[in-house]
């Protein structure tokens, strides 16, 4: 399990990847097969938006508060494969990075969505580092925009660097 430590809060305000707006992103990933999108208000905009994420990591609620049922009903039709595991605030638990390297090992059976009971905000850190290649990683940064990330041997090297320090 990671535990994020206070000393890594402020790196992690920080990203990996490209700063984009949402109109930019839908144009970026028209174009991609393999998209992992990890929160609830980016993963909404791209089903809203005909765009299908292979894998989304939601926990139901935006900025720490619930959503109305129907967005939630509106993100759960698009899956019929849902896996729900506890993931406190602030970690990475053995369960969520085993759930997202099972996708990964079989991304034919998408898309699915893991359902987070807790916090899904550093499951990007574990999506990036377990993505093969050829799969995008997207998260939202709040009052910024949306992250886009390229499972690239670089980026899964800035994300084993930060993964060190937990």
């Amino acid at each position: 399990m990671y535990v994020l430590p206070d000393d890594l809060k402020d790196t992690l305000k920080g990203y990996i990847g490209d700063l984009v707006d949402e109109a930019e992103l839908l144009k970026l990933l028209k174009k991609e097969k393999y998209i992992v999108s990890v929160g609830d208000k980016v993963t909404y905009t791209l089903l809203k938006h005909g765009i299908t994420p292979t894998l989304c990591i939601i926990d139901y609620k935006l900025e720490r508060k619930p959503y109305p049922m129907e967005i939630k009903t509106f993100i759960q039709k698009f899956s019929t494969t849902r896996l729900q595991i506890k993931n406190p605030p602030g970690t990475i638990t053995d369960e969520l990075w085993d759930a997202i390297k099972t996708v990964f090992k079989n991304l034919k059976n998408s898309p699915v969505c893991i359902e987070v009971d807790g916090e899904e905000d550093l499951a990007s850190l574990a999506a990036i580092y377990l993505a093969p290649g050829g799969v995008t990683v997207i998260y939202g940064l709040p009052n910024k925009g949306v992250v886009v990330v390229k499972a690239t041997a670089t980026n899964k090297q800035k994300v084993k660097e930060v993964l060190d320090r937990m």
